[in-house]
């Protein structure tokens, strides 16, 4: 069917009979731009109006959809051929209906996963619900653009479904990976008291020391760990461990930049502090402005100066003395001291430093309730 042909056609009959566009559209109960459509070729009058069309215009059906005056030898054969036409003119109207409906589909479900996974935080389960539903509907949609068979679209549906969700998973990966947070895609969740576990396909995360100033996150990609052989410590392990502070590893104690960074990192910084720096007696002398008891909830002062004082020791090669001020007491600390007194002191620096043996008799002993007292006593108090 030419709608090119049809509408130079309606044109010139609407012209034999003296009419303008907005005339005829105001015959027929439209406007007139619907008219200056049909006659630039981009659409045909609707069925509804089709008989009045041609009684205005002096035409018959079949010369309308033929696009000229049908010879009358030839009105038969034409009106088989506009039958045809007529037909699949129609399946072609609703095929390009439903295809748009099918692209809005896909489109609403992937604007549903981005804001699944730009609205939700991470840890939430209502961003991995979202994010699924909105691929379902994408998928609902990609399969409906184009006309196939039952099977193919099952085959098509559970493909897209499949690599999409593989994106996503992913790209949540990749972002748990690179930010330290909780997967969206986790599959089981457990819970202790200072710990969620969120178990995912690719990784398990931990959660430590939550909703406090010290959370940090483990990722376990190789799967190595469980809620009982996780590393804990009660700082930010991802500030204070020493992965991070072994940067600051240094001979002397007068470069104050990197004293004052790795201060910074370690326990207790979260309270705003000043720093001085004796030359001649080789100490370093922090004060830091709170009450010592008022921050001493499960032993939390004792545990921040014990690693302190050894992660001083063990990075600063110079350093002999080092006094912590508080506004209500005063602790001092040799290195001296700390090598006799910190079991398996030598064990966290021989050979340089060995993190491993940093983090088995360090980190992991600030767990032990009774080796804080016993050590912390032995070393500050006597």
């Amino acid at each position: 069917m030419n709608q090119e042909k049809i509408g130079k056609f309606i044109s010139s009959c609407r012209k034999e009979q003296k009419l303008t566009q907005e005339e005829l559209a105001e015959k027929l109960g439209i406007t007139y731009k619907a008219v200056s459509k049909w006659e630039c070729g981009k659409g045909l009058p609707d069925a509804s109006i089709m008989l009045d069309l041609c009684k205005i215009l002096k035409i018959t059906v079949n010369d309308l959809l033929s696009g000229e005056k049908v010879k009358e030898k030839e009105y038969q054969e034409k009106l088989e051929q506009n039958i045809i036409d007529t037909f699949n003119y129609s399946n072609k109207i609703v095929n390009e209906k439903n295809r748009k409906i099918a692209k809005f589909i896909m489109l609403l479900g992937i604007f549903l996963i981005f804001n699944a996974f730009s609205v939700f935080p991470t840890e939430s389960s209502w961003g991995s619900i979202f994010s699924v539903m909105g691929l379902l509907l994408s998928a609902l949609g990609f399969i409906n653009i184009k006309r196939n068979t039952i099977l193919k679209k099952i085959l098509l549906g559970i493909s897209y479904f499949v690599i999409g969700l593989t994106l996503m998973i992913l790209l949540d990966y990749s972002n748990v990976v690179l930010n330290k947070v909780a997967p969206r895609f986790s599959y089981l969740i457990k819970t202790t008291d200072n710990i969620i576990l969120y178990e995912s396909p690719l990784c398990n995360v931990y959660r430590i020391n939550r909703n406090t100033k010290n959370e940090y996150y483990i990722i376990d990609t190789k799967k190595e760990y469980n809620i009982d052989n996780i590393p804990l410590t009660p700082f930010n392990r991802e500030k204070s461990g020493i992965e991070n502070i072994i940067k600051y590893k240094n001979k002397y104690i007068g470069n104050n930049s990197n004293i004052s960074h790795l201060i910074d990192d370690l326990p207790l910084s979260e309270y705003s502090y000043i720093f001085m720096i004796n030359s001649e007696n080789l100490e370093l002398v922090i004060n830091y402005n709170i009450t010592d008891w008022y921050i001493n909830e499960n032993q939390y002062l004792e545990k921040s100066l014990l690693y302190n004082t050894v992660s001083i020791f063990a990075l600063i090669g110079n350093v002999e003395q080092i006094t912590f001020n508080f506004s209500g007491q005063t602790y001092s600390v040799s290195r001296k001291q700390t090598e006799e007194l910190y079991p398996n002191y030598s064990y966290i620096v021989k050979n340089e430093i060995n993190k491993n043996n940093f983090n088995k008799y360090l980190e992991n002993k600030m767990n032990d309730g009774i080796f804080i007292e016993n050590t912390f006593k032995s070393i500050f108090m006597e």
